[in-house]
């Protein structure tokens, strides 16, 4: 987008007789990275939780249990299958829990390893890391490719091009398709993608996911992660001259510059950086680590294993680029090599800090009460509806009658029955079979009529009196549910 700027000139200058004016741009150009391949241990890691967590996504789905898929949202029958768990709408609390607890290990992990979270696990760097192994097998290393992209429309550019694209977006709409396998049982969903039978919404969501993940994995990468992602603003706020992070060790490694192996390094008067820019070629974000801490940076450690491996070659010790705090390089503690053993004993002053210790405690007390409050939860649920067209009225033998409509849920994958019995009012009782039977992960909605012999309800008030509905599981372990209402006796 651009803009034409008036220019304000000198008295007498030609140009505000003539009234010319300066194009501006008011947006920079988006220039075009080429992160390098880079190997290392930190690589290896990030490649380990490619493989788990990309196993987890496209394998959960396929996962039977109890006859049925494994992980399930069912949104039409308002069942959500987790493992052994059923769980209904009613248990939405246990959602903001696990939010809760997902913020909280963010918050914890952050303040003591970074962007850990960034680095390895979040999805935005996951398919981005496979859709680049995708671009080198096609187009190769980043010179071929800034050579590729610089040429001209060719035959060879023109298949290595569309391949990379035809395998991203196949792999985009793979992505889409799981993601919905999540909500409608992937099994009878792999059926209907070989006649493209998909009902609307699933024509939606699997075409609308795979070009997320086209575009954002494919196009946009680092822009996500600047512009889009909240994270990498408010990183900051839980970061202090303690928390580890990927860091530039300027005093060791200033004055830069080239220079032969075995160079003096005193004599020549340089730090132990040859100033190869390797660490800005591997970076996916395109920063210079040697900056500084930046909010573009998204700890993938690309740079330091490419640093360790010049460090290497130059004979030099390993950790000029490392993990590290500020508190530490400013005291310039010695590094230790964090990719192979011995292994480095904890920094119990890095650890101990008192927003850790906080974090810490505030999660570990909502994870136990987490897994408390879900391994207690009672596997039958009642909801209690008031019949609203009738609240009361006089039935045969002057008996007075309530209508009440219960909601009786059974979290469980076996069938059940249950008891319902009424408290509160002497005297009254249910109004046909007290006994309801409901099979594996039924919900029902169960009309029962609740009645009070005249001369009870004559020695009671007009208006509405509390009762209580007792739902007992039969012949099974389990606790009965008490839920309260109102009996109306009219005027």
């Amino acid at each position: 987008m651009t803009r034409v700027i008036p220019i304000v000139p000198a008295p007498g200058d030609a140009a505000s007789a003539a009234g010319e004016g300066e194009m501006v741009s008011l947006y920079q150009k988006q220039k075009k990275i080429y992160p390098r391949s880079v190997k290392g241990g930190f690589a290896r890691w990030r490649w380990l939780m490619v493989w788990l967590t990309q196993a987890l996504f496209y394998g959960l789905p396929w996962l039977s249990m109890n006859g049925r898929q494994a992980v399930l949202f069912d949104l039409s029958a308002r069942r959500f299958y987790i493992g052994q768990l059923v769980l209904y709408p009613q248990d939405f609390i246990y959602l903001t829990g696990l939010l809760v607890l997902s913020a909280y290990g963010l918050f914890f992990f952050t303040t003591v390893g970074g962007r850990l979270w960034c680095g390895y696990a979040c999805p935005q760097t996951v398919y981005t890391e496979i859709f680049l192994w995708i671009e080198r097998r096609f187009e190769g290393e980043r010179g071929a490719r800034m050579k590729l992209d610089a040429g001209p429309w060719t035959l060879n550019k023109l298949w290595r091009k569309g391949g990379k694209h035809v395998v991203w977006v196949l792999l985009g709409l793979w992505t889409g398709f799981t993601f919905v396998g999540y909500f409608t049982p992937i099994h009878s969903l792999w059926t209907e993608a070989f006649t493209l039978d998909f009902g609307p919404w699933e024509w939606f969501w699997v075409n609308f996911y795979g070009l997320a993940t086209y575009g954002n994995a494919g196009f946009l990468r680092e822009q996500v992660c600047q512009y889009m992602c909240p994270y990498a603003r408010f990183q900051s706020a839980m970061f202090d001259k303690d928390t580890l992070i990927v860091s530039y060790d300027s005093a060791r490694g200033d004055p830069r510059g080239t220079r032969a192996r075995g160079t003096d390094l005193a004599s020549a008067g340089l730090g132990q950086c040859i100033d190869c820019s390797l660490c800005v070629q591997v970076c996916p974000a395109g920063i210079d680590i040697r900056e500084g801490l930046q909010y573009e940076c998204i700890a993938c450690t690309a740079c330091i294993d490419a640093c360790d491996g010049v460090m290497d070659k130059m004979h030099y010790p390993r950790g000029l680029i490392r993990y590290a705090t500020q508190n530490a390089l400013a005291r310039q503690e010695p590094h230790p090599d964090l990719t192979k053993p011995p292994k480095p004993a904890l920094d119990l002053p890095h650890l101990l800090r008192p927003r850790v210790l906080i974090y810490g405690a505030v999660l570990i007390v909502i994870a136990v009460a987490f897994v408390t409050s879900l391994s207690l939860r009672r596997t039958l649920k009642v909801d209690v509806v008031r019949d609203r067209a009738t609240l009361a009225r006089i039935v045969e033998d002057g008996l007075v009658e309530n209508v009440f409509r219960l909601q009786l849920m059974n979290a469980t994958e076996q069938p059940q029955r249950y008891h319902v019995a009424v408290q509160g009012i002497p005297g009254a009782v249910l109004s046909g079979s007290p006994e309801v039977s409901l099979l594996p992960a039924e919900a029902r909605w169960v009309t029962l009529a609740v009645r009070v012999p005249p001369e009870q309800a004559a020695a009671l008030k007009p208006g509405a009196h509390p009762i209580r509905f007792e739902v007992s599981p039969l012949g099974a372990a389990g606790a009965a549910v008490s839920e309260k209402s109102s009996f109306v006796i009219p005027r």
